[in-house]
C-alpha cells in the first residue's frame, strides 16, 4: 500500500493528482477486503482508517472538512495549488467525522 500522506504532499498537477486518487481508491478497496475477512468494530474506523463505509457519508465528511478549512487551519495554511487542495479534501474525507 502506498503512503497516502506522502502522495498527497507530492500532488502538484493533474498527473500527480491522478496517482494520489488511484492510491486512495486502492486503499479503500483494500480496507473493504479486510473488512469482509474480519469486520472491525462498527463504532470506529475500519482496518485502513476509513471512518465511512458509504460513499454519501464519505463525500459529506470531505465536504464538511473542506468547509471547515476554507480559510486554512491553525496548524495548516490553506493550500493554493487547486490540485493539492482537492487531494487534501478527498484525503480528509477518509478520516473526518
Amino acid at each position: 500500500m502506498k503512503d497516502l500522506d506522502k502522495l498527497e504532499d507530492e500532488v502538484h498537477d493533474e498527473k500527480s493528482f491522478i496517482i494520489f486518487l488511484e492510491a486512495l481508491a486502492q486503499d479503500k478497496l483494500e480496507e473493504e477486503k479486510k473488512e469482509n475477512e474480519s469486520p472491525s468494530n462498527p463504532y470506529g474506523a475500519g482496518h485502513n482508517g476509513w471512518e465511512h463505509s458509504r460513499i454519501g457519508d464519505y463525500l459529506e465528511a470531505a465536504s464538511a472538512w473542506a468547509e471547515s478549512s476554507i480559510n486554512g487551519l491553525p496548524y495548516m495554511p490553506k493550500e493554493t495549488n487547486p490540485w493539492k487542495r482537492v487531494a487534501q479534501i478527498l484525503h480528509a474525507g477518509k478520516i473526518y467525522e
